[in-house]
């Protein structure tokens, strides 16, 4: 975004920043044809996907207007003032568009769990085993109706539950 941004007027920036925020809520975004004149398609890539990036992670982390301006150090203090602008005018309706793409990933959701850890000693195969196994057992509401849901998982298969719950939680709403 170093200098993209500054080859636009003020209100141009402004009426950019607030059609990307449209965008991310689900309406029109902007045009490439609307600034064809201004940026090349690979600028025009660089510069809506900083953007929303931008939208997305201030509105996630709950940045201060400090923090989003020195996110924002590479780009003329108006243009960064119209865009911190556009964001505080439209936090809310961005972190409800960011609720809304997270939740339409499932309809399910976690109403309680509940865990105990076992030893097991043989099985039908082997004699002495003596493996720990978690079982897990989760209570899940989907469209109205609580599901049981129980599993028994051994050391891998948990550290492999806890990777994927730990990747998911990292991944960007973008």
């Amino acid at each position: 975004m170093v200098d993209l941004l500054s080859r636009l007027l003020d209100t141009d920036c402004l009426n950019l920043c607030h059609r990307v925020v449209d965008g991310i809520c689900g309406r029109e975004p902007p045009l490439r044809d609307d600034y064809s004149n201004t940026w090349s398609l690979q600028e025009w890539l660089e510069l809506l996907n900083s953007l929303r990036a931008l939208f997305c992670l201030a509105v996630k982390s709950s940045s201060s207007d400090e923090e989003v301006l020195a996110m924002l150090s590479d780009v003329g203090s108006r243009h960064a003032e119209a865009v911190l602008s556009v964001l505080r005018s439209r936090q809310e309706e961005i972190r409800h568009a960011l609720l809304d793409r997270t939740n339409s990933i499932s309809s399910a959701t976690l109403q309680d769990f509940e865990w105990q850890l076992k030893l097991a000693l043989s099985s039908d195969k082997i004699s002495s085993l003596h493996t720990p196994l978690l079982s897990l057992s989760l209570d899940v509401r989907e469209n109205g109706a609580l599901q049981p849901v129980t599993m028994e998982l051994n050391r891998e298969e948990l550290s492999k539950l806890i990777g994927s719950l730990e990747a998911a939680n990292k991944v960007d709403t973008n």
